[in-house]
């Protein structure tokens, strides 16, 4: 046995030494497994639209769809039956409730709060988290309100507190801003506090890079083709970056998250060891659409199995500290374990 200052490592030579013996058997790799996956750990992001019994494909997202609100409380069913503790929902918002203010987003019957009340009346045991973010209602198709070329930072706060609240006041369990304005964890939590929604937890999304692995997703919520400038580099982070990541984290349970998501995912594992193990907070992982795109993509053309690989890309958030993760393949991998069981 050799030792260091901070850490103890075991080593020995061969033949007294053989790691192989502990994966011999189903059972030993079982008892010494570091890290499992159930769907205790699975958030379901799910998108949802306008009308009655309509289910819509995304087409850069195969096997991913856009419920009417009946039909999304019969998937959510499924998701609660096979053990999944909440959805993440996100509205493709019909154009011509768009404005440059995003002002949609603060109307208590818009569509996500319409779907958010009948989830809470069908399944009231089911988490249900909605986005905090002004892309899904502007013209623009930015997080915040463009002035001039640019998002104004102040102003989107006040529009996202309006926007909480109305999540809120439809039975949100947890409200999510998604937008990495600065500030706005604190506001958001003082709103809702000023308002009676003591216990409505705040999610943020407080270490979102500025990645090209979002494409698929924008052209779910139908904001790929309105984003004007090309991107959205002035308020999400540089991929480039790490020590900023734990800045924003600090800073954001400070104001008063609750938890916080990285995103993307599997790009940035090391972001979520990092923070997870700095912080020792509920640290969640988003499996953002592209990732989930690649995957698919390969899937459909035999190059990879699915029966290895979706659970698998799964466990690694587990691995690198990650409390739960947000992914499209949630039911799917569900399914998976209780078959596995």
């Amino acid at each position: 046995m050799s030792t260091s200052s901070d850490t103890l490592s075991f080593t020995g030579p061969f033949p007294h030494i053989r790691l192989r013996r502990n994966r011999r058997h189903d059972w030993s790799r079982r008892l010494v497994a570091e890290n499992s996956l159930s769907a205790n750990d699975l958030i379901w992001p799910v998108f949802i639209i306008e009308g009655e019994n309509q289910i819509e494909p995304v087409p850069s997202m195969p096997g991913v769809f856009r419920y009417s609100i009946d039909r999304l409380v019969e998937a959510c069913r499924e998701a609660h039956d096979l053990g999944i503790p909440a959805v993440a929902l996100f509205p493709r918002t019909p154009e011509h409730l768009k404005d440059l203010e995003g002002s949609e987003s603060a109307n208590p019957d818009n569509l996500i709060c319409r779907a958010t009340r009948a989830l809470k009346a069908a399944l009231p045991n089911l988490g249900v988290i909605c986005d905090v973010a002004l892309d899904p209602y502007t013209t623009s198709g930015h997080d915040g309100i463009l002035r001039d070329g640019y998002v104004v930072n102040d102003e989107t706060v006040e529009a996202l507190c309006k926007q909480a609240l109305v999540q809120a006041q439809a039975g949100s369990d947890v409200v999510a801003p998604s937008d990495m304005m600065d500030g706005r964890i604190r506001a958001v939590r003082e709103y809702l506090d000023a308002h009676g929604f003591i216990d409505t937890q705040v999610c943020s999304y407080a270490a979102k890079y500025a990645s090209g692995f979002y494409g698929p997703f924008r052209d779910a919520v139908g904001t790929g083709g309105t984003l004007q400038g090309g991107d959205k580099k002035t308020y999400q982070m540089d991929p480039a970056n790490t020590d900023e990541a734990l800045r924003e984290v600090a800073i954001d349970l400070e104001e008063g998250a609750d938890m916080v998501i990285i995103k993307p995912g599997m790009p940035y594992l090391d972001i979520i060891q990092r923070i997870s193990s700095t912080f020792k907070v509920p640290t969640w992982a988003y499996q953002v659409s592209g990732e989930y795109a690649m995957i698919m993509a390969a899937v459909n053309n035999g190059w990879l199995s699915p029966e290895k690989v979706i659970l698998e890309s799964l466990l690694c958030f587990k691995r690198a500290g990650a409390g739960a993760i947000l992914t499209y393949f949630a039911v799917d991998a569900a399914k998976r374990l209780q078959q596995k069981k």
